[in-house]
């Protein structure tokens, strides 16, 4: 038995109020995989609803049908889940048991230039074209490219009665960025202090509404912008984009090490531009930019390679023109590619929530 196949079979187990699984809302904890025997928690923020009663016998027969002879210990709990102790999480009145966003995974890279924002992109679509509920927060305050690669530069955030904003919908996505609130000619030109304060807005001021994933694409580097949004939540996990060359590898290794300092486990790596194949060719592979870096690092560092993406003229035309390859070509190859790298990356949130605790937001001292 693996952990993942474990996963697999509790996700019969649904919540009857939302008709999502128990995996799917993060509630599988401590999951614990030993030769025939399993044990782990389900966390239930409210242990009077009916369901309480009958989900440690549900969970006990799922696994039992999946392994037939298996030994399963079932634990349950009501505490709270989701982004620590030292977050408020809010709760919708019809949502049962799932908190208002249950996973927040960062998109980064140790470098510009990489694709990370077409990465990050693509990855939410996928996931919602996998059937989850997205959202993609847009938190490259001084370049923000979320509004023109969903083709949405001229939407503005509405505010709701509570003043909270409510973020732009597209393709069933839920968008927010800098770039619908300033002109797409004029510069952002604000100092680290200025720039943390509108990131903590786009958290605390936002109604996102139920989500499963929130996608952050983050700016390059390791800086303000990381540091802030460490400090001010929780993040689920990160994704780390490079290239295949040594130079955007070497930036990869600094971006992994920055979230593994700061206790942010890194759900993988994404391998962009890993090849060219010409149109007249699809069989041939040119490695332009080298070959089999990001596979390298991965093993080195000993994190998932979620997966390799091509060059392709489609993916670079779709953000052009405003529509993700993701949901402009769905029968694309690179678009099957993007739907792996999501459902890849869904499967090591579902293995980090099970088998650790919530991320709570970094203390950073200074002496």
């Amino acid at each position: 038995m693996h952990p993942a196949e474990v996963l697999d079979s509790l996700r019969a187990v649904a919540d009857p109020e939302t008709a999502k699984d128990i995996v799917r809302l993060g509630l599988v904890r401590d999951l614990k995989v030993e030769d025939n025997h399993v044990s782990f928690r389900v966390v239930l923020p409210d242990p009077t609803v009916p369901f309480a009663s009958r989900v440690a016998d549900l969970s006990r027969d799922a696994v039992i049908s999946t392994f037939p002879g298996a030994s399963v210990d079932v634990a349950m709990d009501n505490e709270m889940i989701g982004f620590g102790d030292d977050i408020t999480i809010e709760r919708d009145a019809n949502a049962g048991t799932a908190p208002t966003v249950r996973n927040i995974v960062a998109v980064a890279s140790g470098k510009g230039g990489v694709g990370k924002s077409t990465v990050a992109v693509n990855l939410a679509a996928a996931l919602a074209r996998l059937g989850f509920d997205v959202g993609l927060m847009d938190a490259d305050i001084y370049g923000p490219s979320v509004p023109m690669m969903f083709g949405v530069t001229d939407a503005r955030p509405r505010v709701n009665d509570n003043r909270k904003l409510i973020p732009v919908e597209r393709h069933g996505i839920k968008l927010l960025s800098m770039g619908f609130m300033v002109e797409p000619e004029k510069a952002v030109i604000w100092r680290g202090p200025m720039v943390s304060n509108a990131i903590r807005q786009f958290f605390g001021d936002t109604a996102w509404g139920d989500l499963d994933y929130l996608v952050m694409d983050l700016p390059p580097g390791t800086g303000d912008i990381q540091l802030t949004i460490v400090q001010t939540i929780g993040l689920t996990g990160a994704v780390v984009v490079s290239t295949p060359q040594e130079v955007a590898l070497a930036d990869a290794r600094k971006a992994v090490g920055m979230f593994d300092q700061v206790g942010v486990p890194v759900l993988g790596l994404v391998e962009n531009m890993a090849w060219f194949s010409p149109p007249d060719m699809p069989d041939r592979r040119y490695a332009i930019f080298g070959e089999g870096g990001a596979r390298r690092l991965a093993e080195q560092l000993d994190v998932p390679l979620l997966g390799e993406i091509p060059i392709e003229q489609s993916l670079r035309e779709s953000c052009d023109e405003g529509v993700p390859v993701v949901i402009g070509e769905p029968d694309s190859r690179v678009a099957a590619i993007f739907c792996d790298i999501a459902r890849e990356m869904s499967i090591q949130v579902d293995l980090r929530n099970a088998g650790l605790d919530p991320t709570n937001r970094v203390e950073i001292l200074y002496r």
